[in-house]
């Protein structure tokens, strides 16, 4: 009786709609019009005839390779600052964490917009020192990179699983490779790393998921057209405009099913490849 909210929630919200998506993904919908059966014409035009979606692909995995590691080692960086037991440190986590507790929200979507325009704060602070800067969010060669600092900004939930984990290093394995005359850098290939492994595999996980996903900073930024260019066509994107822009829903189904196995096959492969380099303590 107590699971039955939760099991009707999933059931209704959630496996039902998931489901359906993907008996449309079959078909041709436009939302008006009841669905036609169309077979695999939905994946055989994705894998054919559609140039968006191999930029929009090519996009995104720009944004993944550039964006998570570059996240995973800035978060890393600060979690091993504050592991050294400084002064008003959860003041600091507080502080760290907040920019990743506002999430990509469209409120901070629109204020990296206004930082990064022709006449914004970025801007601003460069012609102080006689610098000219562009407007970087409507110049295609740098728009993207806009959205990978937003993304290693909000470094606070990987950050905070790095200290957990950092925690759990035990301190006398530094204080014995001190006293063997290991360098700090040594200390930190030999002992941290190896140890730091399974977290390092949760956070690779996590965050190339979420960076898959990733929607809101795109759509503001752009204002839902993915330039300049086409520059910042999220797959997310440009799955939105093919359902909302041009209620083509059965091919943006079919295009959310392509997503879910990109995403199923990165995740099945990097657990069959943990085993290489994953140390769990015994």
């Amino acid at each position: 009786m107590f699971l039955l909210p939760w099991l009707a929630g999933f059931f209704l919200l959630t496996l039902g709609p998931t489901l359906a998506s993907l008996v449309l993904s079959f078909t041709n919908f436009d939302l008006i019009q009841a669905p036609r059966w169309v077979g695999t014409a939905n994946y055989e035009r994705i894998a054919t005839a559609d140039a968006k979606f191999w930029r929009s692909m090519w996009v995104t995995f720009l944004y993944v390779i550039m964006s998570v590691p570059l996240k995973l080692a800035f978060a890393l960086g600060v979690a091993m600052m504050l592991n050294r037991g400084i002064q008003g440190l959860p003041l600091y986590r507080a502080l760290f964490y907040l920019p990743s507790l506002l999430g990509a929200s469209v409120a901070i979507a629109v204020l990296w917009r206004k930082l990064f325009a022709g006449d914004g704060l970025l801007n601003q602070f460069l012609a102080m020192f006689g610098f000219e800067g562009p407007s970087w969010v409507s110049n295609p060669d740098y728009a993207l990179y806009t959205l990978v600092v937003l993304s290693i900004w909000q470094f606070g939930s990987p950050m905070i699983i790095f200290l957990a984990g950092l925690r759990q290093i035990p301190q006398d394995m530094y204080e014995a490779a001190s006293l063997d005359g290991a360098s700090p850098l040594r200390q930190f290939v030999k002992i941290t790393l190896p140890l730091l492994t399974p977290v390092i595999f949760f956070n690779a996980i996590v965050q190339t998921i979420d960076a898959f996903k990733a929607f809101t900073p795109a759509f503001i930024i752009s204002e839902g057209t993915g330039g300049p260019v086409d520059s910042t066509l999220f797959y997310t994107l440009y799955l939105y405009q093919e359902a909302f822009g041009y209620l083509r829903m059965g091919y943006a189904s079919a295009l959310a099913w392509v997503l879910v196995v990109i995403v199923a096959v990165f995740t099945a492969f990097s657990f069959l490849t943990s085993r290489y380099w994953v140390h769990y303590d015994d």
